[in-house]
């Protein structure tokens, strides 16, 4: 199966936009944070670059999920996009820019069954017991989350006929926008608001991963902040230094119980 004309310098140069967003968030987060790693309140050694633990353990997350995007996630896009069932009402570039919103406003509904179905939430809660957010955090998925995801994705793109490299670059927006929303990086506050209106900034996700579960359930936008208001989910709350971050009631798991998290009883 040939996948199309673009697709394929999209995937190749994919990987190395997102390593260089990445390397940069992770950098410019750590040189002017907007909030105090907990750790180096103690005055830990580590304090500079976080909790190694808690690197090793999210690095292992987005080790495991990257090898499951040629493995998986792409195979079924590829598979997605060639048996699109012909009706598409839009074309062009005009017809690209409604591809990337109507599988924004998806994964927006997505995300928020992640929070209302039971048996979704035992894969998506891996995510938010992370006790501190940083661009590590936006790796930080079960790979079962990973897999339904990519199975529910081909809904939109089989019905309106999505091309592959719709998809594509929908993917690497939302990779660089989930890098951006969950890093630490301090912006100022009147261009954050501005940034705001449009796009999910830091202080916007943030409150998503509040420990208080109201919170929680809300601010499910990825990249258009506009759904939130739309379907009435925007907090009222704003960020706060000292906002514990997490899942109410939960506490941080080993990577073993992390992994077997969903399978558990209780």
């Amino acid at each position: 199966m040939e996948m199309g004309a673009l697709a394929e310098p999209l995937l190749a140069y994919k990987g190395i936009a997102i390593a260089a967003w990445f390397a940069l968030l992770f950098l410019a987060e750590r040189l002017a944070p907007a909030v105090p790693r907990r750790d180096a309140r103690s005055g830990s050694r580590w304090s500079w670059w976080g909790d190694p633990r808690r690197l090793a353990r999210n690095g292992i997350f987005w080790a495991v999920n990257a090898a499951l995007g040629p493995l998986i996630v792409i195979p079924v896009t590829v598979w997605a996009s060639a048996h699109g069932m012909g009706w598409r009402p839009w074309s062009g570039g005009f017809g690209f820019a409604l591809d990337l919103l109507v599988l924004d406003l998806w994964i927006y509904l997505w995300h928020r069954a992640n929070h209302r179905v039971p048996f979704l939430w035992r894969f998506h809660g891996v995510h938010h017991l992370d006790r501190f957010l940083d661009t590590t955090t936006a790796g930080r998925f079960h790979a079962g989350e990973v897999m339904m995801s990519a199975l529910v994705r081909t809904a939109p793109i089989i019905l309106l006929a999505m091309p592959l490299e719709s998809v594509v670059a929908f993917e690497a927006l939302v990779l660089a926008a989930a890098l951006f929303h969950h890093s630490n990086i301090w912006l100022p506050a009147r261009f954050e608001r501005a940034l705001s209106l449009f796009v999910v900034t830091p202080s916007i996700h943030w409150v998503h991963h509040h420990a208080v579960r109201r919170d929680t359930d809300s601010n499910y936008a990825t990249i258009l902040s506009v759904w939130d208001h739309v379907f009435r989910s925007r907090s009222a709350m704003r960020r706060t230094v000292d906002m514990e971050i997490g899942a109410e009631g939960a506490a941080e798991e080993t990577l073993p119980r992390l992994l077997l998290r969903p399978f558990r009883a209780g």
